[in-house]
């Protein structure tokens, strides 16, 4: 696989478009990181971390609406690439739905949001927008 990233975020695509209440991922530590801010953002509803023989796995419950049954993922999108790395310095940090999403970055303090990369006065690589 030449980018897990971008299959982290297919595999979460696919099973919000199925309906699926919950998916399962192979773990990696950029996995584990992404999985937090998703859920500290209440985009997903709980995950786990699964210890397993030949890889760990992280199992996510997908969040829906009570009454309208609506993912609160409405779209993951995949900014950086291993062909095509994006960039974006403290002055240039993006905003996604003017606000009303999240930037995920990777920088020298860790994985974080746009906002927090703000207030840390950090720049990094963009790896996703979720809205």
């Amino acid at each position: 696989m030449t980018d897990p990233i971008a299959d982290f975020l297919t595999r979460i695509r696919n099973a919000v478009a199925a309906g699926h209440k919950v998916v399962e991922i192979p773990a990696s530590k950029m996995k584990q990181e992404l999985t937090r801010i998703l859920h500290e953002k209440g985009y997903i509803l709980s995950y786990k971390l699964i210890d397993g023989q030949p890889f760990n796995t992280i199992k996510i419950a997908l969040k829906y609406h009570p009454e309208t049954k609506r993912p609160a993922i409405k779209r993951l999108e995949r900014v950086s690439s291993p062909g095509l790395r994006r960039y974006a310095g403290v002055d240039k940090l993006p905003r996604v739905l003017n606000g009303l999403g999240i930037a995920v970055l990777s920088t020298s303090k860790g994985i974080v949001t746009d906002k927090e990369a703000k207030d840390l006065n950090v720049g990094g690589e963009v790896i996703c927008y979720v809205h």
